[in-house]
């Protein structure tokens, strides 16, 4: 947990990220599902049995950043998650994670929601 700490703490937005060259193939990821508007691919760190992240081709930095215009957006990445959930077998529950700013231990600056199950997951999260 420190190290995700020390990690959005040391980040700034910046206009090209890991998720960036990912998007552009420059780094391999095990994708899940490609569209015209996102991808979802495997969490390179998983923190559950099954991790994988979804994010948009537009470049949002994070939530602070989503616009009224990225609402049709934003509800098309909630229902990849949902779509590769179900491919990948969660039928009993998995849990949504968007990481905001610093405080929220955002530490790559482009909008991606962590799916994470396979597990009974615990609350408070953090």
């Amino acid at each position: 947990m420190a190290d995700e700490v020390a990690k959005a703490r040391a980040a700034s937005p910046k206009k090209d990220t890991v998720f960036g060259k990912i998007l552009r193939k420059e780094i391999s990821a095990v994708i899940l599902h490609e569209d015209e508007k996102c991808i979802a691919f495997e969490d390179g760190n998983p923190q559950a049995p099954i991790h994988f992240l979804v994010i948009p081709r537009k470049p949002i930095p994070s939530l602070f950043e989503a616009e009224e215009e990225d609402t049709e957006l934003l509800g098309h990445l909630l229902m990849t998650a949902k779509i590769v959930a179900k491919k990948r077998g969660l039928d009993n529950g998995y849990r949504l994670v968007v990481n905001t700013g610093k405080d929220g231990a955002q530490s790559v600056y482009h909008l991606h929601i962590h799916v994470l199950g396979g597990r009974q997951m615990r609350w408070p999260p953090g």
